[in-house]
């Protein structure tokens, strides 16, 4: 059976951190880049980061460049994003989904068409 399993999400306060996890199985990372991905009410689903199977490259949302960092643990099939100076704005359900290529340039790697699989994400709420 083919997963994703996002972990880590919660509710904080204005300024704090978390950590999500996204854990695989069933299918393989490599070498394809991961993503990750927020859906706010009322509004469209957003792409957050990106990062390629060696980590030498990542993609940022500019409302995330600074404050938000992905990172991936491939002999453990999962990808992190780590979340720093939360703000109200943040609040969403985020996903990690896997890409269809093991690279994307800075003009593709947001469009989610270009990502095959999904988790069902995790809950972020970011109170003032």
């Amino acid at each position: 059976q083919v997963q994703l399993v996002e972990s880590g999400g919660g509710s904080v306060q204005v300024g704090e951190s978390l950590r999500l996890s996204c854990k695989g199985s069933g299918l393989s990372f490599s070498p394809y880049m991961m993503g990750w991905f927020r859906l706010a009410p009322g509004k469209e689903r957003e792409a957050v980061a990106s990062i390629d199977w060696y980590g030498d490259t990542t993609y940022y949302a500019d409302s995330v460049r600074g404050r938000f960092t992905i990172s991936r643990d491939n002999s453990a099939n999962t990808v992190y994003l780590q979340m720093n100076s939360l703000k109200p704005e943040d609040t969403a359900v985020y996903y990690c989904a896997r890409a269809r290529f093991n690279y994307m340039s800075g003009g593709t790697w947001a469009g989610s068409a270009n990502y095959d699989y999904w988790g069902q994400g995790t809950q972020v709420t970011v109170s003032s």
